[in-house]
């Protein structure tokens, strides 16, 4: 299993970035997929999650109405569309699968800052 993600490096306040997840190694239509991120200090916490065929997606409350999770399962890769961005959501992000309900895989995540 492989997630690598990109897209991430410096905005402004407001602004906007894509980023992308290409994932390898297993059936990805099978399964649901998530993007955390972990800013400097804190926890890795859960931005938003989208169910296996995209009908299904849920959000963080502090990126509600800013970002957007999607996939392209003929690509296997997964994106977070982040728009009005602010300096708290300076982090690195990663993608995550868990397998069977047993094993969870991370990519080796993306650093975005959001900065003036």
């Amino acid at each position: 299993v492989q997630l690598v993600e990109s897209g991430g490096g410096l905005v402004q306040p407001g602004g906007s970035l894509r980023l992308s997840c290409k994932a390898s190694g297993f059936t990805f239509s099978t399964y649901g997929m998530s993007w955390y991120r972990q800013a400097p200090g804190k926890e890795r916490d859960l931005v938003a999650f989208i169910s296996s065929f995209g009908g299904s997606t849920n959000y963080a409350d502090s990126v509600k109405g800013r970002f957007t999770i999607s996939r392209d399962n003929a690509r296997n890769t997964v994106y977070l569309q982040m728009n009005s961005v602010k300096p708290e959501d300076t982090a690195v992000y990663y993608c995550k699968v868990n397998l069977h309900g047993l094993y969870d895989y991370w990519g080796q995540g993306t650093q975005v800052t959001v900065s003036s």
